[in-house]
């Protein structure tokens, strides 16, 4: 979905309006994440350590980057993770639903493609995310489970969470849906493990930069170096949640882009990539898996380079290792 970022940036009448509708949404939040703290909902509590990934906003704050980060760091020093995730946008007739990297991203959704390919670990994609944790633990000897989102699934328990935030945008005009981009009040933060900020970091939060990696040809599978890119015209494909950042990328590697913008989790067709010219046409990874089947040797996709701060790092580490060996410790939302 697009969003109105038009009037989500700040005052706008529309958002005023829409004020009363913001406050109503609030308090329903309020009463669901009490329910679950009351134990009036049930809550499922993973046999192993649960990590969740989220934001309070809509829209793209880098989330999904993170996971993959994670997942890879967390293999690298002895751990056997697994990722679940909604699989939105996915059609699947039934869920829970494992996914693989030669998974159709129509039927799983594009986010849970692109982690499978890229994380080198098991992923399982369900709007229910407990049944995504009971499939893969039943398939996988996984001992820590991350939630790409979820950071308002309560349903599903959790030992930490990490919340992040972009840099650039924000919390937009500060206020909830549909008044603002806000699924929950800025107060949440305080009472995650981590608030890591993408980009534009700030005194006070955990930090994470975002690189340009290597161009990946969608048919050859050929590695550019992205410097190689240094001063051609291409066209730039997004369908995510904040194409600017993705742009702005490009154009700081010295290229001189061509702006094409779809909705979030958009279904491409080989015309949307198509521009009846001999430029190069770069997309982010979670568009290339839907845009594989239509590309040619001129269609390629941007890898990035995650780096978390040392300090989140060493903070983040030692968490979980207590989680860990402390598993019958009551987690966050625990009611079971």
């Amino acid at each position: 979905m697009k969003t109105p970022d038009y009037f989500w940036k700040a005052w706008h009448p529309l958002a005023l309006l829409l004020f009363p509708l913001s406050l109503l949404f609030l308090l329903i939040s309020m009463l669901r994440r009490a329910a679950y703290r009351l134990h009036l909902k049930k809550v499922y509590r993973a046999p192993v350590a649960v990590i969740i990934v989220g934001n309070i906003s809509v829209g793209g704050t880098g989330k999904t980057p993170l996971v993959i980060w994670l997942c890879r760091y967390l293999a690298r020093i002895g751990y056997r993770p697994g990722v679940v995730l909604r699989g939105y946008g996915g059609t699947a007739a039934h869920w829970p639903q494992q996914v693989r990297p030669g998974s159709d991203p129509e039927i799983v959704g594009d986010e849970a493609v692109v982690i499978a390919s890229e994380a080198g670990c098991p992923v399982c994609a369900d709007p229910d995310r407990a049944g995504a944790v009971r499939e893969l633990l039943k398939h996988h000897p996984c001992d820590v489970i991350i939630s790409d989102d979820g950071l308002q699934h309560y349903a599903l328990a959790r030992d930490i969470e990490i919340a992040v935030i972009d840099g650039e945008r924000r919390f937009g005009n500060g206020l909830l849906l549909p008044a603002g981009p806000l699924r929950e009040p800025v107060s949440r933060l305080s009472t995650v493990d981590f608030v890591i900020m993408n980009q534009r970091c700030s005194t006070g939060y955990h930090c994470m930069h975002l690189a340009p990696g290597h161009l990946s040809n969608l048919a050859t599978g050929e590695e550019l170096r992205i410097e190689e890119m240094r001063g051609s015209r291409v066209h730039a494909v997004s369908g995510i949640g904040n194409p600017g950042r993705f742009y702005q990328l490009l154009i700081d590697a010295g290229m001189q882009v061509e702006e094409h913008s779809y909705p979030d989790h958009h279904n491409f067709t080989a015309a949307d990539i198509e521009f009846n010219d001999d430029l190069a046409v770069i997309m982010t990874a979670k568009d290339a898996v839907k845009c594989r089947p239509y590309a040619t040797d001129k269609h390629w996709y941007l890898k990035l380079k995650v780096q978390p701060s040392a300090n989140f790092i060493r903070q983040f580490t030692s968490t979980l290792r207590l989680k860990s060996h402390s598993n019958h410790t009551q987690s966050k939302y625990e009611t079971e």
